[in-house]
């Protein structure tokens, strides 16, 4: 076998081993999609699994500020990254999705994909499908957190910086994270004590929070906004049952929890209605 010969089958094989280019999806196929890698791929969804925007309750100012950002974004005006953060259970990603399918009621065009934390390192190759598309998109990462070993959020910069190209303009991020900083506060003590310069040392994990725009913070809520969030729900899906009878069963229910949240408050409605034999769908 000559060279020549030789260097073409290394090059045969490099092409077979390479991943085949990825295509950009039919977008019209649904208004929400999903991030997966090995292969590289948009999933789309078709029925979102999300509340309406008015039976959260409690997180007003948050509602209100996001919405008007993603409307400003889905019109094609200057919009922030949005980090939602605080108390597990308190409606951060039901929020984002809800306010999705506001927009979308109002009449703008707006596409969400979800990617997962662990896929992070393939956002580059996300963002340069994105770009070329003639579409809008909201990018939403749910629960985002990084230990202090942990690289991925090298990659988050792509989004909120972009590198030298810049992010897209096509292109909004939004992720929750029960963390304000997005990794353990002793986590940045820890580094801070250990660190020739303990200034410098967290500086760039820290700073990834600072690089949203906005910073919504979602607390835990008290009894009364409990009973609120489970009476709305009751009105809205046509639940019958008299306050007393409520109050009582859904405090019983909040102290087999040990915990007061949004999420409780959904679940003691969910076996409710099962109870009731109200279907949800």
């Amino acid at each position: 076998m000559n060279d020549a010969d030789a260097m073409t089958r290394i090059a045969n094989a490099l092409e077979r081993m390479s991943p085949a280019p990825l295509s950009v999806p039919d977008f019209s196929t649904a208004d929400a999609f999903v991030w997966h890698t090995s292969p590289d791929r948009l999933e789309p969804v078709v029925n979102v699994n999300r509340v309406a925007l008015e039976l959260l309750i409690g997180v007003n100012r948050s509602r209100d500020t996001l919405l008007e950002n993603t409307l400003q974004f889905a019109r094609g005006l200057p919009a922030n990254n949005a980090l939602l953060w605080g108390a597990r259970g308190m409606g951060k990603s039901s929020l984002v999705k809800a306010v999705h399918a506001e927009v979308l009621n109002r009449g703008e065009a707006l596409k969400i994909v979800e990617v997962q934390r662990e896929d992070l390192p393939s956002i580059s190759r996300l963002l340069g499908l994105l770009r070329i598309a003639p579409h809008r998109f909201l990018l939403f990462c749910d629960d985002l957190s990084f230990s202090h070993d942990d690289q991925h959020y090298k990659s988050l910069k792509a989004v909120l910086d972009g590198g030298i190209e810049g992010r897209p303009d096509n292109v909004v991020f939004y992720a929750t994270s029960n963390r304000r900083h997005l990794m353990p506060r002793d986590m940045i003590e820890n580094e801070r004590s250990s660190a020739i310069n303990p200034s410098e040392a967290v500086e760039e994990k820290v700073s990834l929070s600072d690089r949203f725009g906005l910073w919504l913070g979602f607390h835990p809520c008290d009894q009364d906004e409990y009973l609120t969030m489970i009476r709305g729900y009751c009105d809205a899906y046509g639940v019958s049952i008299d306050d007393d009878t409520l109050r009582a069963e859904a405090i019983e229910w909040q102290a087999t929890r040990g915990a007061r949240s949004g999420r409780v408050a959904w679940q003691y409605f969910v076996d409710l209605a099962g109870r009731k034999g109200v279907a949800l769908g």
